[in-house]
């Protein structure tokens, strides 16, 4: 009788891979993906702790945040896009979201010249800037020690003990330390002590010494210890007497009180007057109301903003235009040596924008420039000293930098237009004017539009024009520090206080803001009108 029970019949299994054999199969590849995220992680931390000492916990909080997203998006295998997106979307927060977001933070601060740190700061800054010698101080003996990057102060006091301080850490007595028969320390333990050959040689070591401040005891009304030649030192104290609990600072020579106005971000006496030293608080929107009330800057920014756009739309209109007139013209396949021509017409496109601003500012000198010598026979024409002068030196300049541009755009445009639809235009009997209005017009637009609303925000902000040729001159009257050739980016460089004088990025950061709205809204009304042209 037949055995009917099935067998089962095991099929051989693959011999397990072994640990080594499965680290060869991870590849080149995984081992520097681990070594570039060690160095990553390495950065990361490495901000982490920096941000821990400084206190800031915002930063602190975004790059543990980033850090702990790429590890999880760099060693997971279900994120395979954000590997290929995580770093454009970290240079794009860095440099674009946080960029545009401090901006509008420090619209609505009086962040600015005497209003520059924090409360503690300002009062530190008081308390040493009004820092005198004390009376009843002696000279000591001094000797500029150095420890790596830490200076330090060594003065032999009148028992002959040799102190040691820093801009960090008071004056204390060290043990072992050699004077001369001046009472001048030679050898400190644990310092080296700086020659005076080394000191004059080293101009910023000079001027380190002299900033530097050596507290003579945890008691600040003690004063500090500061040196004017660097081979003695004496107590200086200041005159202004802080109280931190009334947070009041009182002029020990007048009586004068001033207190802490924390909505203004100043020390302020009841006479009205202020010490120049202030810290930055929040004060809503007056940047904004002040860009339109203050007498000094509303009138001038009024004027900035008229020419701002004047110089941004004429330039586009006269740029486009010639440009466009040298394409028609040199599309013509009758004229000979079209290509050596058009190569001679953008030879201004070529040269950088900066250079050419100087090279022209030469020329139109009054003095010794050669375009009064040459063209109105050493005629005295103050080109660039005369507002409406210097204004049409500008536009000038600028269409000579700029037709080349659009003088090519044109060109590639007019060799895309349809060949049918020009010889349908000249079978129903179209003269030329009719067809450049009706057809070669409306085509050159659809594609050229674009271009001209972003030509016309960049010469919005051209501020490499402006600074270069007449730096925003020749000045309005009064204290303003505006000119009349400014426009609003040059505008804002002057009232940021980079240049030199006195800074106010509150109130820059605002006209900031109102540009961006500006030009935002230009642009989003034109492009509306770019798409309905499309339509036509």
């Amino acid at each position: 009788m037949a055995n009917n029970d099935a067998v089962t019949v095991k099929e051989p299994q693959a011999p397990q891979e072994s640990h080594a054999r499965r680290w060869r199969g991870l590849g080149w590849g995984f081992i520097a993906k681990l070594l570039m995220m060690a160095l990553v992680n390495a950065l990361g931390l490495a901000i982490i702790f920096s941000a821990v000492n400084a206190e800031a916990w915002a930063i602190l909080a975004a790059s543990a945040a980033l850090l702990i997203a790429a590890n999880i998006i760099y060693f997971s295998k279900r994120t395979l896009p954000l590997k290929y997106l995580f770093p454009g979307l970290i240079f794009l927060a860095i440099f674009q979201l946080f960029t545009l977001a401090y901006t509008g933070y420090v619209a609505f601060t009086n962040y600015g010249t005497g209003h520059a740190g924090s409360q503690q700061q300002a009062v530190e800054a008081t308390l040493i800037q009004n820092e005198r010698r004390a009376d009843d101080s002696p000279t000591y003996p001094l000797a500029i020690v150095r420890d790596g990057d830490t200076l330090g102060f060594a003065v032999t006091d009148d028992d002959g003990f040799v102190l040691v301080g820093t801009e960090e850490a008071e004056l204390s007595a060290v043990d072992g330390a050699v004077i001369d028969d001046r009472q001048v320390p030679t050898e400190v333990p644990g310092w080296t002590v700086v020659t005076r050959a080394e000191l004059f040689a080293d101009a910023n070591l000079q001027n380190e010494v002299i900033d530097l401040r050596v507290a003579v005891s945890d008691d600040a009304e003690d004063g500090s210890l500061r040196t004017r030649d660097g081979s003695t030192a004496a107590i200086y104290q200041s005159s202004m007497d802080w109280d931190d609990e009334a947070q009041t600072f009182t002029d020990k020579e007048t009586g004068t009180v001033y207190y802490a106005d924390q909505e203004v971000g100043n020390f302020v006496a009841e006479d009205g007057s202020r010490l120049p030293t202030g810290w930055y608080v929040t004060v809503g929107f007056d940047n904004f109301v002040r860009a339109v009330t203050d007498q000094n800057l509303a009138g001038p920014l009024l004027k900035v903003t008229a020419w701002t756009f004047a110089f941004a739309i004429l330039t586009v209109l006269t740029s486009f235009g010639l440009g466009l007139l040298f394409a028609l013209i040199y599309n013509d396949p009758r004229i000979r040596g079209r290509k050596w021509m058009r190569t001679v017409f953008i030879l201004p496109y070529a040269f950088p924008a900066f250079m050419s601003a100087l090279l022209w500012r030469g020329m139109l000198n009054r003095e010794f420039g050669i375009i009064n010598d040459w063209f109105f026979f050493g005629a005295d024409i103050n080109w660039l000293g005369d507002p409406w002068l210097a204004k049409f030196a500008i536009l000038w300049v600028n269409l000579w930098l700029s037709y080349p541009y659009w003088f090519l755009v044109c060109t590639g445009a007019l060799q895309a237009l349809p060949s049918e639809t020009m010889e349908a235009s000249k079978i129903d009997g179209a003269g030329r004017w009719r067809q450049f209005r009706s057809i070669t017009l409306p085509l050159l637009l659809v594609s050229t539009a674009p271009l001209a609303i972003s030509s016309f925000a960049f010469n919005f902000n051209n501020f490499t024009i402006i600074y270069m040729l007449t730096e925003g001159g020749p000045p309005f009257a009064g204290t303003s520090g505006l000119g009349s050739t400014d426009i609003l980016i040059s505008a804002i460089y002057n009232i940021s206080g980079v240049s030199g004088g006195s800074a106010d990025y509150g109130l820059a950061s605002a006209l900031s803001i109102i540009v961006f709205i500006f030009v935002g809204i230009i642009s989003a009304i034109a492009f509306r009108q770019t798409r309905k042209l499309e339509e036509i």
